[in-house]
């Protein structure tokens, strides 16, 4: 496993790492646990203020911050921007609000005899996170925030494409006060990362990434009993209404499709039409595609980046020629993209029935699939079909009635009337192949404590 930045615009190498040794790794393993014993004695005042001092730094030199991104995976310079301030939105969210989430609960007793009962929330120790490169920052910040405000500790492998951008967040939270140890980043390997989870001072994994990456490590850490949550793929359903406005519709539904370059586990890959305004949607969303603009990310005229990588291109042009090959129709939108660097032309996928594998696909770049839907029932069926379960979509001018229609949609997350999406005060997961456990507000950061019952009882009481 090679860690190397790789321009994504022109496919210059620009910088390599060597991994991790065993040695470092060890080294590591020791510092993390000798940092957790002092860590989670630390007040949530004291723990509080170091991330709260991260966001400021984030904001600080946020071009730092957004150049990296934008030349490690390719993410155009406003995006990039925008995923420096979520990433100081959710450092911010647990300065502020971890002592709440975390604070003792009384709980109701039957009768007087019983005493007193207290659930704590109490950090374990160390905490792995393995995360993917198509949000280099964000990932991190949405584990690393709350288990820091805890008491836990961290380590980090970060995707390999991104050496930069974990050794950046890394620096960043040493830079605002965070002990030495406390938030390690390894250019680990895969063996490493097995004997890393085995480790007795390790008590948990989260990861992000494919459902390879997922049943891999979910397997390890059951082999290790060791408590895993997984956040993995999606296929997120776009459903339009009769009754939606087709104009801001068709919008949503071009940024929903095509941010970070279609790159997104929460993008809105599948567009479920109903009979009435299927035409017309795709006539115009045809049109909104068209007018994204391929070019360099850095260029504030660019709409459309390049992949993270040529594999990755080359990845999803294969997957478009097999779901031709069983029936689907494509079509390719807007001016040629640049024949150099690893972009591909966006592209519409239509006529893609059950039978065809590329049916239950996710397509990770800008490739769209779009489905007639007899009603709104059948919308909801197409929907549900599918093997993923993250988030999803529902757009009509009855907001009331598309709560409804969004409580028979089975997926982790529903959006009215605007594409999924995550923000810091808002849950993030999903269910099926998407994985398990959440991410951010109280739910994310109680995924790796231990919450003890603490039962006081009167000595003469009965048994």
């Amino acid at each position: 496993m090679a860690y190397a930045t790789i321009n994504p615009y022109n496919g210059e190498l620009l910088k390599t790492f060597p991994e991790t040794t065993d040695d470092q790794v060890n080294q590591a393993l020791d510092d993390a646990h000798s940092a957790f014993l002092d860590w989670k004695e630390r007040s949530f005042t004291e723990r509080s203020a170091i991330l709260q001092r991260a966001a400021e730094l984030l904001r600080a030199q946020a071009s730092d911050y957004a150049h990296l991104l934008t030349l490690e995976m390719g993410k155009i310079t406003a995006e990039a921007l925008g995923e420096v301030e979520i990433s100081a939105r959710i450092l911010e969210y647990y300065a502020k609000h971890a002592e709440g989430l975390l604070a003792p609960e009384k709980l109701p007793v039957a009768e007087p005899s019983e005493g007193e009962a207290t659930l704590t929330h109490e950090p374990l120790g160390i905490i792995l996170a393995i995360e993917p490169w198509n949000f280099p920052y964000y990932q991190v910040a949405r584990i690393l925030a709350p288990q820091l405000a805890a008491g836990n500790t961290l380590l980090l492998k970060h995707a390999s494409n991104v050496p930069q951008c974990a050794a950046a967040f890394e620096q960043l939270m040493l830079d605002a006060g965070l002990p030495s140890g406390a938030f390690r980043n390894l250019y680990a390997t895969r063996q490493q990362i097995e004997s890393i989870i085995s480790d007795d001072r390790v008590h948990g994994v989260a990861l992000t990434g494919s459902e390879g990456a997922g049943a891999i490590i979910a397997a390890q850490a059951g082999k290790a009993l060791k408590k895993s949550t997984l956040e993995l793929g999606g296929a997120d359903a776009f459903v339009v209404l009769r009754d939606a406005e087709l104009d801001k519709t068709v919008k949503w539904a071009v940024i929903g499709r095509h941010w970070n370059a279609g790159q997104v586990c929460i993008s809105s890959k599948r567009m479920i039409v109903v009979d009435e305004v299927y035409e017309e949607f795709l006539s115009r969303y045809t049109e909104g595609v068209a007018q994204l603009k391929a070019g360099d990310p850095f260029a504030q005229e660019t709409t459309l980046a390049p992949l993270s990588s040529q594999a990755a291109a080359d990845e999803i042009r294969q997957k478009i020629q097999v779901a031709v090959a069983h029936g689907a129709r494509a079509t390719e939108v807007g001016p040629r993209v640049p024949r150099l660097g690893a972009f591909v032309q966006p592209t519409i996928l239509t006529d893609v029935e059950p039978d065809n594998p590329a049916y239950y696909w996710e397509f990770f770049g800008p490739v769209s699939m779009i489905f007639r839907a007899r009603d709104e029932q059948d919308a909801v069926r197409i929907a549900n079909d599918s093997p993923f379960g993250l988030g999803g979509s529902v757009f009509t001018a009855d907001t009331k009635h598309g709560a409804e229609v969004a409580k028979r949609i089975s997926t982790g997350m529903v959006f009215v009337n605007h594409p999924s999406t995550s923000r810091a005060n808002l849950p993030f997961g999903g269910i099926k192949r998407s994985g398990y456990g959440r991410e951010l507000i109280g739910l994310g950061i109680k995924e790796f404590v231990n919450h003890k019952l603490i039962s006081v009882i009167d000595i003469d009481a009965p048994f």
